[in-house]
């Protein structure tokens, strides 16, 4: 898949970017974890995501967030990334100017980030949010949440609590008009250590029956997922 380098507010970004062979694809952007603990684009999870948005015939893009990797720039503490994913979301829109809509994906802080952006972005019509940090980050932003989307947490994550991803989804229920599917992988920790493909078939089972982008039998995960 072919490294790219696009500019960002703090200079210049570098992604890994697969464009899709069908005409008009939508677009998916993968957000990576905290670069405070060491998360890149390269993340397993993040990798995987970005493959199943491929598999299912999106143009899909993943990056380093600023000072991370390639990537120029020095750790802001969300604001900045958040500027850095809006700029990688504008560069594939500026190639794609027809594509339908678009889904945003993330891991953690990336998940996040995204939350974040999709409020920014109408464009946005679903996400995929794993691990999100409900319980050292502040989610009171999603007021309303503007679109429906799939959550995904390990049951025994000791990083993420899911007693507070819960308590998330508790008062996004609450909001009319979306849907928040919410999926715990029991026995799965925070980086869901043995359950990425279980994880990844979720993500699937999900878009499936969002209609987005091109159907993938569940039952042919296993030759998919690395």
């Amino acid at each position: 898949m072919p490294e790219v380098i696009f500019n960002g507010p703090a200079g210049r970004l570098e992604g890994r970017y697969s464009h899709s062979k069908i005409k008009n694809a939508p677009l998916a952007l993968v957000l990576h974890p905290s670069p405070e603990h060491g998360g890149t684009m390269n993340n397993k999870i993040t990798y995987n995501m970005f493959q199943a948005f491929a598999a299912r015939g999106f143009s899909v893009l993943r990056f380093n967030f600023r000072g991370v990797g390639r990537s120029q720039g020095i750790y802001d503490r969300g604001e900045g990334e958040l500027s850095d994913a809006a700029s990688a979301l504008d560069w594939m829109q500026e190639i794609n100017p027809n594509a339908p809509y678009v889904w945003v994906g993330g891991f953690s802080f990336g998940a996040w980030i995204g939350m974040q952006l999709l409020m920014r972005r109408p464009e946005i019509e679903g996400f995929v949010s794993v691990a999100p940090p409900a319980n050292t980050e502040d989610f009171s932003f999603l007021a309303p949440c503007p679109t429906s989307g799939l959550m995904l947490q390990g049951g025994m994550d000791d990083v993420v609590s899911e007693p507070s991803v819960a308590e998330l989804v508790e008062r996004l229920y609450e909001q009319k008009g979306i849907t928040i599917d919410y999926r715990v992988l029991d026995g799965a920790n925070h980086f869901f250590h043995g359950y990425n493909d279980i994880l990844i078939e979720h993500m699937h089972d999900h878009l499936n029956k969002a209609g987005a982008g091109r159907e993938v039998n569940v039952g042919d995960m296993k030759e998919m997922v690395g």
